[in-house]
């Protein structure tokens, strides 16, 4: 447990990373450190308390939940995939996009009562949505682009991450059904909360007031 009277907050490296720096200068942080952070992962606030640790998303999650940082900043996708032992405190609003059911354009992808195989990145989130939907489903994981798979008929369709839908377009594809919205939280470790309670909760307002 990180016990120290600094707050360690961990972000999501690349674009959450950064959209985070920007809330923190925005709030009067002096973010100099994480500015020009050449290949250092650990990093100072001056004058804050605040320390500050870049990792990959799914490594955000286990971090907080085993207490080596008090605070973390991940996507939903990662949270919803992952899951895990934290509070999900707060929407920052940055990072939006969705995930979707999508598939090669003009097929039905509900026509027929076959068992469906949908390829993903995503199995806990794809399993989900259609138990949902009560449908049986065979999930192929697929680690690289899943676009390949409806196209190379692996699978009938994909649930992924959607932005814009461009690469969908670009390769013969379209949304059938948007699966749940996804954007930055900030997401708390329970022991935390509780010891840091006042800190913490300070923070979250201050990050909240400059959305």
């Amino acid at each position: 447990m990180n016990d120290r009277k600094t707050i360690r907050i961990a972000l999501t490296k690349g674009r959450l990373e950064k959209d985070t720096v920007g809330l923190f200068e925005k709030i009067g942080y002096d973010v100099s450190q994480l500015r020009d952070k050449g290949r250092r992962l650990i990093l100072e606030i001056p004058g804050a308390d605040i320390e500050v640790v870049l990792a990959k998303a799914a490594d955000v999650i286990t971090y907080v939940e085993h207490g080596v940082c008090d605070m973390g900043v991940v996507g939903k996708d990662t949270i919803d995939e992952h899951g895990g032992r934290f509070f999900e405190v707060c929407d920052l609003g940055f990072g939006r996009c969705r995930f979707a059911l999508a598939g090669q354009k003009g097929f039905d992808f509900y026509k027929g009562c076959g068992v469906k195989t949908i390829a993903t990145k995503y199995p806990n989130v794809t399993r989900r949505f259609f138990e949902a939907k009560g449908m049986d489903v065979d999930i192929v994981k697929i680690e690289g682009s899943v676009e390949l798979a409806p196209l190379l008929s692996l699978s009938d369709g994909i649930v992924d991450i959607v932005e814009t839908g461009t690469t969908l377009k670009e390769n013969g594809l379209e949304v059938y059904e948007d699966v749940s919205p996804i954007s930055a939280r900030v997401i708390v470790n329970p022991v935390s909360m509780k010891l840091k309670k006042t800190a913490i909760e300070n923070l979250i307002a201050e990050m909240e007031k400059n959305i």
